[in-house]
Parts: C-alpha cells; sequence; structure tokens
C-alpha cells in the first residue's frame, strides 16, 4: 500500500495515442475516462478491438517465449477463476495481505522489464 500510495500521489498517467490495436499478448493500462490512468495494468488473453475506441493504448506486448521466459502459453495458464472479482480499492488499502488472504490462488508477476527502450526517454514528463 505504501508504494501505491506513492505512484498516486503523483496524479494520473496522461492517455497515450491508440496506435495499435488491442490484440491478444498486447498490454494496456486500464482507464476509467480521458487521462484517468494509474498503475493498474492488463494483458490482453483475445483480440480486444473494442477497447481500442475507448482510449486503451497498448504500451507493450508480452514477447515470444524465448530463454529462461515464457510468452503466452505462460499467460494462458494464470489463474482466471476470480474473474474481476477482487475489489481495485481494497488493493490499493490492504495491499498483499488482502490478495493471499481473499484470492490464495491468484497468479502474480515476479518481475517484468523494459525492453529496447530508452528508459529516460519513456520517464520525461
Amino acid at each position: 500500500p505504501e508504494l501505491q500510495k506513492r505512484w498516486s500521489s503523483m496524479g494520473p498517467i496522461h492517455d497515450d495515442p491508440v496506435i495499435t490495436s488491442n490484440d491478444r499478448g498486447t498490454v494496456s493500462f486500464a482507464t476509467s475516462g480521458k487521462n484517468s490512468r494509474t498503475t493498474q495494468l492488463f494483458i490482453n488473453t483475445a483480440d480486444n478491438w473494442y477497447l481500442d475506441d475507448q482510449g486503451f493504448a497498448p504500451i507493450g506486448e508480452v514477447l515470444p517465449a524465448g530463454k529462461g521466459y515464457g510468452g503466452m502459453e505462460v499467460v494462458d495458464e494464470f489463474y482466471s477463476g476470480y474473474g474481476e472479482q477482487p475489489s481495485q480499492p481494497r488493493i490499493r488499502e490492504e495491499g498483499m495481505a488482502y490478495l493471499e488472504r481473499k484470492f490464495p490462488l491468484l497468479s502474480y508477476f515476479v518481475r517484468a522489464e523494459f525492453v529496447g527502450e530508452d528508459l529516460d526517454e519513456i520517464f520525461q514528463r
């Protein structure tokens, strides 16, 4: 929750233009309207082209499997039985304790990284 509060204190993330479609395997920010993105990301597990017109701009993609990591075949194995059930406000307030207590089968990322980008350029505002 402390890290979430620090990110939230920076305000919402401004929208990017939608220049590629929400195809299976792309990664997009969740949004609730214009310039309202926060830290919530999702992987499109199917082609979700209807999201394009709603302003969901993909910012990355799951890479094909390579040495030491898997691709969409690993994402397909994520536990999906909870659907949209976890409460976003409770996640922000209670963090991992809430998720581990209420959703013990949930899948988690342990590492993600930027590939082929200049990080200084990405984080300039």
